[in-house]
């Protein structure tokens, strides 16, 4: 059987734009250090240089706005270091030609490998030969089918997402008699896209007068998103809020919502754009905020394979050791703190 999901067990970490790197700062060094242009956390959990680390790093291909921010961030973050070489392939979202660039790596005797797989179950071997072969593995976001294949996990929180956008659409309709809402989910097949929705409706769960009348599966796309919002537009005359999982795909369903003409409903976003920031900034659209899913969690990545490397471990915990599993804070960005969120929104 899958183990359950990191996400639903690990330790949460308050705010989203704090990277794992907060904690590790204090492992050998009290001085702080001076923010990276692309991080908006913090910078480098410790700048004193090392033991030489190098890192190799291994990602699907960056064909979505979340997932190029999820590469400069571990880019980013590396070079903070004077000490650590990063290793990082093309990406791609075959299994196989994945698993190829894996091999590559542990071919090369990198000295940690940090690894966001296209489809954790399928690269869950891949995992286990690299661990099998003494290099530590940081299991990035899509967790892998086997605990025994990563030494760290560090991801985003799935159902805390779905969760936070239900409370918050809640808490903006708890006095609304016969509430309406409904849902523009992610890709139907994936695990997370499931945990978001149940986080929402558990959320509703709380708030009787609420009732969700309606859901389309998007497929994390601008295309997709204007094409399924259509359809719901559509079907349903009237509601009051719709929570949409994916800040790339709202793109295309702000556009289909422009062309119906509707305002009478308010939206939630998901992942954290720049795009959405700054429409919620704005406040002259529908979208009023975006639950975040930080891709900042590659720099903190980047933080813990370093300290892996190095043997070290987690400052501000009684622990010896680096945690098994971090799960980050989804925060609800709306008007009155988009400010402080703006820095992690990425394009």
């Amino acid at each position: 059987m899958t183990p359950p999901l990191p996400s639903r067990r690990g330790l949460i970490f308050g705010g989203a734009a704090v990277s794992a790197g907060a904690l590790l700062t204090s492992c050998t060094s009290n001085e702080s250090n001076e923010k990276g242009p692309a991080q908006a956390g913090g910078g480098a959990a410790d700048d004193k240089p090392g033991k030489a680390v190098t890192v190799g790093f291994a990602g699907p291909q960056a064909d979505h706005g979340w997932l190029n921010a999820i590469n400069e961030q571990a880019r980013a973050r590396a070079k903070e270091y004077e000490d650590v070489t990063l290793e990082i392939t093309e990406g791609s979202n075959d299994t196989a030609q994945q698993i190829g660039q894996i091999e590559t790596l542990i071919n090369k005797k990198v000295d940690v490998l940090v690894i966001l797989p296209a489809d954790g179950k399928a690269l869950t071997q891949i995992g286990l030969k690299a661990m099998r072969a003494g290099i530590p593995v940081v299991n990035l976001d899509r967790v892998f089918d086997s605990q025994q294949a990563y030494r760290c996990w560090i991801g985003g929180d799935n159902y805390g997402m779905g969760l936070n956008a239900g409370r918050f659409i809640g808490e903006r309709l708890k006095d609304k008699k016969n509430a309406k809402v409904v849902e523009l989910a992610g890709i139907d097949n994936l695990e997370l896209t499931r945990q978001r929705t149940e986080g929402f409706d558990d959320a509703l769960k709380n708030y009787p007068n609420i009732k969700k009348v309606a859901r389309q599966a998007a497929e994390f796309t601008v295309e997709s998103g204007q094409a399924k919002m259509a359809q719901l537009l559509q079907a349903q005359s009237s509601f009051d809020a719709l929570w949409n999982h994916d800040d790339d795909q709202g793109v295309g369903a702000e556009r289909a919502i422009k062309q119906a003409g509707r305002d009478e409903f308010f939206m939630v976003g998901g992942a954290g754009s720049k795009h959405a920031m700054d429409a919620i900034k704005a406040d002259n659209s529908v979208l009023k905020a975006t639950v975040l899913y930080p891709p900042t969690m590659a720099a903190s990545a980047i933080d813990l394979a370093r300290a892996l490397g190095q043997g070290k471990g987690v400052g501000g915990l009684a622990e010896h050791e680096i945690p098994a599993s971090l799960t980050l804070y989804s925060a609800v960005v709306t008007k009155d703190n988009v400010d402080e969120y703006l820095p992690t929104g990425f394009s």
